[in-house]
């Protein structure tokens, strides 16, 4: 018996191997299509999901979705990555402070800020990667972006290094915030740990070991049809399910929440509609007519 390899994957990547070697390593075991909604740097660890076979067509509903992480801070050393790997800028010392005086700097940096990446980041500037351009020592300026950081809670501080828990959205550099709070403090800051432990509605207590993927992925791979359940489901008859395979819009029976809605037909996920008016079109087709 064949079996369904459309699904949702959530790995506990270790530190080292990069997302892109993840998904590599994923594709050849399961020998399809394989993407990630969000990459993770070599040095940070935790949760990276993985859409698997057609699941990867609905990578853009996954890759808004916020984060939450664990982070440690080391004060007085200023690296140009902005973590352990890169090289050291400047040393100074770091200032006496209380946990309360550290607190209030750390909500300085709740709600929505403004954050620059950091120039070793995949952020384009004018068609280039900034990296690519920090490597062969072009002078640019990372474009300023708003985020949202909806919670920074202080773990642990040892009067040089922090430990937070973080959630943020989408698109948040938590090197650039480890940078940031090291010169609000004034002595400078870079990143030495990362922990994703959420993506998402994902979690760790969710994700396999990517280790452990080769022998038990059956056991862990999210069906197509549990995905997106926040999404309204309409389920369709076969002549109805036709047209949608057809890409043609249909008239619902009663109203819908949208914008969009997981159309299933006999317990299978056809496709993701779209609300338009008083119609749903068909905006994936996930079980196209052979």
């Amino acid at each position: 018996m064949s079996i369904a390899m459309d699904g949702l994957l959530i790995i506990d990547k270790p530190i080292g191997p990069t997302s892109h070697d993840v998904v590599y390593k994923t594709k050849r075991l399961l020998k399809t299509k394989v993407g990630h909604t969000g990459t993770l740097d070599p040095l940070a660890s935790g949760v990276l999901p993985l859409l698997v076979g057609r699941a990867t067509r609905l990578a853009r509903f996954f890759q808004g979705e916020s984060k939450e992480y664990v982070a440690e801070i080391e004060l007085g050393t200023i690296t140009d990555t902005c973590d352990r790997e890169g090289r050291i800028v400047s040393q100074g010392p770091v200032p006496e402070l209380s946990v309360i005086e550290l607190a209030g700097i750390l909500s300085s940096f709740q709600g929505e800020i403004r954050q620059r990446p950091p120039i070793y980041s995949a952020i384009k500037v004018q068609g280039k990667k900034l990296y690519e351009l920090a490597r062969r020592q072009v002078e640019v300026t990372a474009p300023e972006r708003t985020v949202q950081v909806h919670a920074l809670e202080l773990l642990e501080w040892d009067g040089r290094k922090i430990r937070l828990r973080v959630e943020c959205s989408a698109g948040t550099y938590i090197r650039s915030l480890a940078r940031d709070i090291g010169q609000k403090i004034g002595c400078g800051g870079y990143l030495t740990a990362l922990d994703r432990t959420r993506s998402g509605a994902f979690r760790r207590s969710d994700a396999v070991p990517l280790s452990e993927l080769p022998d038990t992925w059956q056991d862990h791979l999210i069906p197509m049809e549990r995905l997106l359940p926040e999404l309204a489901r309409l389920d369709l008859d076969e002549s109805t399910a036709v047209r949608v395979r057809h890409g043609n819009p249909i008239t619902p029976a009663a109203a819908i929440a949208g914008p969009y809605c997981r159309l299933f037909e006999a317990g299978q996920l056809v496709a993701i509609g779209r609300l338009a008016g008083n119609v749903v079109q068909p905006d994936i087709v996930l079980e196209p007519l052979a």
